[in-house]
């Protein structure tokens, strides 16, 4: 078990942390994959499940689709791409990201829309809310724990699945596992995966409180009554 001293030696080494192929450059390798990634995978996803969501068709058949997504390996999607599109490029990784971001995202947005209290839906209507109105005031702030899930979910994947990139030759801190494994090097591979665990459960753990900051049962939770002192007691 010599490798686990031998990998956090190799962590605690500044001079691993630094340079062209440094810590700190695939972690920002890494990240701008991934954000990148999750951008464009929100900018698409999200819109299309609100509008269904919104309108109460078509969703359950695009929940379907992109389910049916999940069962197809990122791998294959990755290798496919750069086939189509050469690996000059960082578009055959983003977009094999993205394909993969986007069914939690989806799914989660459609399912928070449909799971929305339909008596607040029609109290709004009641009042005379227009659909758009009833969107921005009612559904998306009511969705938006769901919504948040689904981001979360999908941050977390990517993160994970962006430690692929670097098989193509691209960047992020899978780069650190394969030159671990082309040097023979174990306790380089073990710790890039620890870095990339270490990644994903610092997202996880940020898009956690996200989530719980947007909870509407957060916000409207009812003030703790002051307790009654010693003095109010005796005379009541």
């Amino acid at each position: 078990m010599a490798v686990v001293p031998d990998s956090w030696e190799w962590l605690t080494d500044g001079a691993n942390w630094t340079g062209a192929d440094g810590v700190l450059q695939r972690l920002g390798e890494h990240l701008a994959l991934t954000f990148v990634s999750l951008g464009i995978a929100c900018a698409v996803a999200l819109p299309v499940a609100v509008v269904l969501g919104h309108l109460g068709k078509g969703g359950a058949l695009a929940v379907n689709l992109s389910n049916v997504g999940r069962a197809v390996p990122t791998f294959a999607v990755l290798v496919l791409l750069i086939i189509a599109l050469g690996s000059a490029s960082h578009w055959p990784t983003i977009l094999a990201l993205v394909l993969f971001a986007v069914p939690p995202l989806l799914t989660n947005t459609y399912v928070g829309m449909r799971q929305i209290d339909r008596d607040a839906v029609e109290a709004a209507r009641g009042m005379g809310m227009t659909g758009g109105q009833m969107l921005r005031r009612i559904e998306l702030p009511l969705a938006l724990p769901f919504v948040m899930s689904g981001v979360r979910s999908a941050a977390v994947q990517v993160v994970a699945t962006a430690t692929l990139a670097a098989l193509p030759g691209e960047g992020g801190l899978g780069r650190i596992i394969t030159a671990g494994y082309a040097q023979y090097d174990t306790a380089k591979v073990v710790a890039g995966a620890i870095l990339v665990t270490w990644l994903a459960l610092l997202v996880e753990g940020v898009f956690l409180l996200l989530q719980r900051l947007v909870s509407p049962t957060r916000k409207s939770r009812p003030a703790r009554r002051p307790a009654r002192s010693t003095h109010q007691m005796e005379f009541t």
